[in-house]
């Protein structure tokens, strides 16, 4: 049997279109459904690598999660990862296509057409229901010729719509009626209603102006969602908040300081340590941003040569580097351990104009891109460090395109597969006061985590935390979350009478 199908559209980017599409993924799973997500085409630099090596965003792959199921690529069979302003990476099915301007992928639109509708029939042939995001408007009739993540992928999948107003912003019900203004009549036939989003006030003043609204469009308002500041998801491609303090009376509190690349990608491989109530994390753009970090992170990036240039013009190379004389631990991944090393070359220009970097030489290492793109997940085993005792389970993924040649041998941070250097995936400097790693996702799992977190507490004489953080355990009650967020602020009797 054919899953059925529902869908959210907004009336913008950032609206709230991920974390409804989560909340309804868990509500129906939570139901009982067997529910997966869907988004046909999605353009971000947070993206996740499947069991069998296929990128895909990181959104879906939280959904996915939602509705407690391992990413497929299916659930977002295009992605494009920005590395310029009109230029992006395209991933097909999980596998990249090069890079393209805005012109040179509308080109390929009969393929992307043909991309997405058999990934979606394939997803709904596997599942009772399939939850569908869009992406920016629908009503952005510039682009409806080229339209594949919105009114088309709905009418391929017949599916209801649900068109979400972000009332914050100011003008929701301009903007919603608008937005459905400029739908074709029978575009605006598939609505099935509105819902306004981040919504805080009184309800009763905002009622006058629901039922104005419902009167023009004759569609009815079947939710408004009230703002929460609070509530925790993986982002597509913004970081929520710049700044995550740590709890107040908290033991053994460390200080953390995030470089953010202009270009910066995967900033999720972040969260448990930003949403741990004895740090306080920020993201830092500006050398007196600074201070006096217990430990810098220099996150992925999309473009790493740009971004390494950028740091060098900004005069953060100096600043990191004077933080680590002066005791601060410095952690790089990704494209950010790149940039640990002596060079970062693009030869071939595959994400940058400019040719190469010089990087902050706190390893002896060079490192060039090269037009294969690694993806894979990885299980892995400490080796005894510094840091780590030996047997330490740690669980990632990579996605790079550099491949590192070293100077010099660094103690490895994992054991490794037999034809692997167990330096790409992780090492330490001598001293203990550098570490770099290829991983994405490494410090999810909180054993691993909390050995580095207690390392950088006994070199800066801190306590212990009593009541360890436990992020599989958080993750899923701010899962939960969503479910309580939509039954009680959303008519979920009558969405489900008119799709189920």
């Amino acid at each position: 049997m054919t899953a059925k199908t529902l869908m959210i559209q907004g009336t913008g980017s950032g609206v709230g279109k991920s974390l409804l599409t989560a909340a309804f993924c868990r509500y129906f799973y939570k139901a009982g459904f067997k529910v997966a997500p869907f988004k046909a085409q999605n353009m971000a630099l947070n993206s996740f690598v499947t069991e069998r090596g296929e990128e895909m965003g990181r959104a879906q792959a939280y959904q996915a999660e939602a509705c407690g199921l391992k990413p497929e690529v299916i659930m977002n069979p295009i992605l494009l990862k920005p590395s310029g302003d009109n230029n992006s990476q395209v991933i097909i099915m999980g596998k990249p296509e090069g890079s393209r301007n805005a012109k040179d992928f509308y080109a390929h639109h009969i393929r992307h057409k043909e991309v997405v509708t058999q990934a979606l029939d394939e997803l709904r042939d596997k599942y009772d229901l399939v939850i569908i995001e869009g992406a920016g408007s629908p009503a952005e009739i510039n682009l409806k010729k080229t339209d594949l993540v919105n009114m088309f992928i709905a009418e391929k999948a017949d599916a209801p719509v649900l068109l979400v107003g972000d009332i914050d912003r100011g003008g929701v019900f301009a903007w919603l009626k608008g937005t459905y203004d400029l739908l074709t009549d029978k575009e605006q036939e598939r609505v099935m209603g509105f819902i306004i989003n981040k919504f805080r006030g009184d309800l009763d003043l905002l009622q006058p102006g629901i039922e104005q609204f419902e009167a023009m469009v004759s569609k009815p308002v079947l939710g408004v969602v009230p703002y929460s500041k609070d509530m925790v998801i993986d982002e597509e491609d913004s970081m929520p908040q710049r700044f995550y303090s740590a709890e107040q009376n908290a033991e053994g509190i460390l200080n953390i300081a995030v470089i953010e690349l202009p270009r910066m990608s995967n900033f999720t491989d972040l969260s448990p340590l930003a949403y741990d109530p004895s740090i306080s994390l920020r993201y830092v753009r500006h050398p007196s941003q600074m201070g006096n970090p217990d430990l810098i992170i220099i996150p992925g990036s999309k473009n790493t040569v740009a971004d390494m240039n950028f740091l060098n013009q900004q005069c953060l190379t100096r600043e990191i580097l004077k933080c680590h004389q002066a005791g601060t631990l410095v952690l790089g991944i990704c494209g950010g351990f790149q940039m640990l090393g002596k060079f970062i070359r693009d030869p071939d220009n595959l994400e940058s104009l400019e040719k190469e970097a010089e990087g902050l030489s706190l390893f002896d290492f060079e490192t060039t891109l090269v037009a294969e793109k690694l993806t894979r997940q990885v299980q892995l085993e400490t080796v005894k460090s510094r840091v780590f005792p030996e047997g330490i389970q740690c669980e990632g993924y990579e996605i790079h395109m550099g491949r590192t040649t070293f100077g010099s041998p660094y103690p490895p941070l994992f054991s490794a597969s037999i034809g692997d250097n167990p330096m790409n995936l992780g090492i330490i400097n001598q001293e203990g006061t550098v570490i770099g790693t290829y991983l994405h996702g490494f410090l999810d799992k909180d054993l691993f985590r909390e050995n580095i977190l207690q390392y950088i507490r006994k070199q800066k004489g801190l306590s212990e935390p009593h009541n360890k953080f436990d992020y599989a355990q958080f993750r899923t009650c701010e899962l939960d979350k969503l479910v309580d967020l939509i039954k009680t602020s959303i008519d979920m009797e009558t969405i489900e009478k008119r799709f189920l």
